[in-house]
């Protein structure tokens, strides 16, 4: 079969469009003929590397899966061929506390299907468990199936689970024009919140806008301080959406209300922030870390998508044959919403 693997780390140079055996599914796995799988930042960090992190090499990235069943194992009961499935990214052992209380993603075997153990959907198959599959809703194609999984997730446990997003407040998303922020946007509007929407580019806030956000802050022409105070009264936001990390913290924490809360799940922009952590405890200010989600969060995100109240972001479709172009578009983040490779 075709696919994209890396044998060293570096730039989008290093990822190379090559044969290389079809993978056989074990007793408990399902194989895919991928349809469509969809990029991540991680994707980018996989390839670049990072200190203290080893990665098996060759790699194949790729965590936002959709497909067709092509076999099962013989161990599998639910699904049989030529089914239309998303994968769910999280592959846990099953057994331990976290697993067992439905926290999945707190387990201490936790795995992101195409991040540092398992290879990924960069390829024309790929085998995951059968835990993992998820029917794919009868209005959603593949392309868009694959967009979902990773970012609504991720998103849904950000402000559902960690923030406790309740109607009527004001929730602050960055990077709005985002994967993660596509879907974060929709889940506040789908909670009763208002949506303050940040980006780099008009375009994008005014894409924002068609999703529901009902402000927008151009960060690269005004000041985001400022603004927010300006459009809350001087308030500030109840809840701060936040993958970006680096400076940024220095204007978002002093612009939260009173009882608000700042959730992240990333760094796209540098790991370290400053905080003056006399605005959290005179504000009683919590911050919230996220990392991924729970699998049963992800079917209540599939539900809404068949309801049509939640909808993946595609930006684009591109060859898995030009996946170090869709590498580069992230860096530069020219896309709104997701890159969906089709092999």
């Amino acid at each position: 079969m075709k696919a994209v693997r890396f044998h060293e780390h570096g730039g989008p140079e290093v990822l190379r469009y090559e044969d290389v055996p079809d993978p056989t599914p074990k007793a408990t796995q399902v194989k895919l003929r991928v349809k469509g799988v969809a990029l991540n930042h991680l994707d980018i960090w996989l390839r670049k590397g990072l200190p203290g992190v080893k990665v098996p090499l060759p790699k194949i990235g790729g965590c936002d899966i959709a497909g067709e069943v092509a076999a099962v194992g013989e161990s599998c009961t639910r699904l049989k061929a030529g089914e239309r499935i998303m994968v769910s990214p999280g592959w846990t052992c099953g057994q331990c506390a976290a697993c067992l209380r439905g926290e999945d993603n707190l387990c201490r075997s936790y795995q992101i299907i195409g991040g540092y153990g398992m290879d990924g959907g960069c390829a024309e198959f790929v085998c995951v468990p059968e835990v993992n599959c998820i029917p794919i809703p009868e209005r959603l194609d593949y392309p868009a199936a694959a967009a979902v999984p990773l970012t609504f997730l991720t998103a849904w446990n950000m402000l559902v689970r960690q923030a406790r997003l309740k109607a009527g407040e004001d929730v602050l998303v960055m990077g709005a024009g985002s994967g993660v922020g596509t879907a974060a946007m929709q889940i506040a509007k789908l909670y009763g919140a208002r949506v303050i929407a940040v980006a780099s580019a008009d375009d994008k806030l005014a894409k924002a806008a068609d999703l529901g956000a009902d402000a927008g802050i151009n960060y690269a022409k005004q000041d985001l301080g400022q603004e927010i105070r300006r459009l809350t009264g001087k308030r500030g936001v109840d809840v701060v959406f936040e993958h970006v990390g680096g400076a940024a913290w220095e204007k978002l924490i002093p612009n939260i209300a009173p009882g608000g809360r700042l959730v992240t799940c990333g760094a796209t922009a540098g790991y370290d922030a400053k905080v003056d952590i006399r605005y959290l405890f005179s504000k009683s200010i919590a911050v919230l870390g996220a990392f991924m989600g729970c699998k049963v969060d992800l079917l209540e995100v599939v539900r809404y998508m068949a309801e049509g109240k939640l909808r993946p972001v595609v930006d684009r479709t591109l060859p898995l044959s030009e996946c170090a172009r869709a590498h580069r578009l992230i860096e530069d983040r020219a896309q709104f919403g997701k890159i969906v490779l089709l092999p």
